[in-house]
């Protein structure tokens, strides 16, 4: 999963990407509201973090911008606002979620997978497709209830499938979704990858539409 992070405050921005990369996620880290309009509105993300507080840009302002160019990814919304009326204004501007500040990075956590499981139509936080189970609260991957370790590019891999499990998913998507922006992103990459979790997990697993991409099976037993 692929995470925009629009925080002007060094130290928070810091502290919120360690988390998220820690969670099996690429993080990109923009600091004013121009810079976060212009990001979340040419590249795809799978959520955004958004300060309301950012300089040049109210952050409220991109919200409102990303919706009205049809940006439809999740937006967790960070604020230091204490009015209620800023908070609605904010969720009708089309916010999925709103968590204020100061805020344990555990609720963070917990906030940004339950919009990225919603927004893939995805309820439970864990996730099934026939005999492999991926918990996304523990980041644990088990085939026929035994644990499978993976990298972290393997694990995203896999979980931006599962998390998308039924659709077919080319190779450039899976790349814009597993790097972040200093990553080359190289489709043929993506083969090694599928390769290598077919090795530890069977070659079933993952399924091929050749000339479209690949897909995990969406059944849930």
């Amino acid at each position: 999963m692929r995470i925009l992070l629009a925080e002007d405050e060094p130290r928070i921005a810091s502290d919120i990407a360690a988390v998220l990369k820690i969670a099996g996620m690429a993080v990109d880290i923009v600091r004013d509201g121009e810079a976060a309009w212009f990001a979340g509105d040419v590249e795809n993300y799978d959520a955004a973090i958004l300060d309301l507080g950012l300089p040049k840009l109210d952050g409220l302002v991109v919200l409102k911008r990303w919706r009205a160019n049809a940006r439809a990814f999740p937006v967790l919304v960070l604020t230091a606002r204490g009015l209620w009326t800023e908070r609605v204004e904010g969720i009708n501007a089309g916010a999925d979620d709103y968590l204020p500040k100061p805020f344990e990075m555990e609720e963070l956590l917990a906030r940004l997978r339950a919009i990225l499981r919603r927004s893939a139509g995805q309820a439970a936080p864990v996730l099934k497709s026939g005999p492999l189970v991926l918990d996304t609260r523990q980041m644990r991957i088990s085939l026929r209830g035994v644990a499978v370790a993976l990298s972290p590019l393997e694990y995203r891999l896999l979980a931006f499938l599962m998390h998308h499990a039924g659709r077919v998913v080319s190779p450039t998507e899976l790349s814009e979704h597993l790097y972040d922006s200093g990553n080359d992103r190289d489709p043929n990459a993506i083969e090694v990858i599928v390769a290598r979790l077919r090795r530890k997990l069977g070659t079933d697993v993952i399924e091929t539409r050749r000339g479209f991409g690949y897909f995990v099976p969406d059944e849930q037993s």
